[in-house]
């Protein structure tokens, strides 16, 4: 169902309802999920800017940066090297920058595909929602695709900024004890690729903080980490928001997506004077790293025609 709700005023938002609980895509808008809204309370990052036009090489914090988007084919900026010569990658990857086309949809799932432009690759993304014994499951498939007639290197990570604060808690498996930093807000955690315990972690400048419980938004904290790889039984991560009364779920193959990211932020971020991110990004990915430019042996590589596809799973659990 397409409709105009004020999300933006030149854009057909996608909207797809099943009982109290609501999605809206912008698939003009690199196909954002810009609202999940449960009994009326919206469980995403509210944008730090009005939605406008995106380009090319445009930083993530100059647009609105909320929301959900798709990190494709890398999350940060970086040069890779192809057959057919260097190749840049914005920040944030591709995906958020362009519109997306659709390819099929019906009452409760919508699916559109992306088309890279740094890559000769394509991400198509399939969204179902529906009723579950506990609320609602939003079931994902993904297919990356390499539409180009030379090879090409890739990585994905989902980017869901769910809104978060004070007194909210992070949940992973407990085989899970340590994470690798990719980076923190004022190297209050150390340096990028430094271990860092979980969930109570020491903090350079003396004394231990416990990264699974949520902080207000004065506390400046922005961290992002991985997790991974993953065993079997490490398929899962949550948030749960008890303000809210919602437990936030997440699903994964770690055989396909075995990593793990974590965003935490709490107020920390952007680093720009103005309204600032309060969020926990649950970001199943293929590498534990944020550049496609660091290599190892997560590297993924698609040959011409050559696709792979995978599932995801959310499930927002009344608490």
């Amino acid at each position: 169902m397409a409709e105009g709700n004020g999300l933006g005023a030149t854009e057909e938002n996608v909207l797809i309802t099943v009982g109290d609980c609501s999605l809206t895509l912008l698939p003009r808008l690199g196909g954002k999920i810009a609202s999940v809204c449960v009994k009326g309370r919206e469980l995403l990052q509210a944008p730090l800017a009005p939605y406008g036009p995106r380009t090319q090489t445009m930083p993530f914090d100059a647009g609105d940066a909320s929301g959900w988007d798709e990190c494709f084919p890398s999350v940060a900026d970086c040069t890779v090297e192809t057959v057919a010569g260097a190749a840049h990658v914005p920040d944030h990857g591709d995906l958020w920058r362009v519109e997306w086309q659709p390819v099929v949809s019906s009452a409760n799932s919508a699916t559109f595909r992306g088309q890279c432009f740094s890559l000769p690759l394509a991400l198509e993304r399939k969204v179902t929602l529906t009723e579950s014994a506990k609320g609602w499951r939003l079931s994902l498939g993904y297919k990356a695709t390499n539409t180009g007639s030379i090879p090409s290197p890739w990585s994905w990570a989902v980017h869901p900024l769910f809104a978060s604060g004070a007194g909210d808690r992070v949940v992973l498996p407990a085989s899970i004890r340590t994470l690798r930093l990719e980076g923190s807000g004022g190297g209050r955690l150390g340096q990028g690729g430094d271990q860092v315990s979980w969930p109570i972690a020491k903090l350079v400048t003396g004394g231990e903080t416990d990264l699974s419980v949520g902080l207000p938004p004065e506390s400046g904290v922005g961290d992002k980490l991985f997790a991974g790889p993953l065993a079997a039984k490490e398929n899962w991560c949550a948030l749960e928001r008890p303000e809210v009364g919602v437990r936030i779920r997440f699903g994964f193959d770690p055989a396909v997506t075995p990593y793990l990211g974590l965003w935490i932020c709490y107020g920390g971020w952007p680093d720009r004077p103005g309204t600032k991110q309060n969020c926990v990004a649950i970001e199943p990915a293929t590498a534990p790293v944020d550049s496609l430019g660091k290599t190892g042996p997560w590297s993924r590589v698609l040959a011409p025609g050559e696709s792979s596809s995978w599932p995801m799973i959310v499930d927002l659990e009344s608490i």
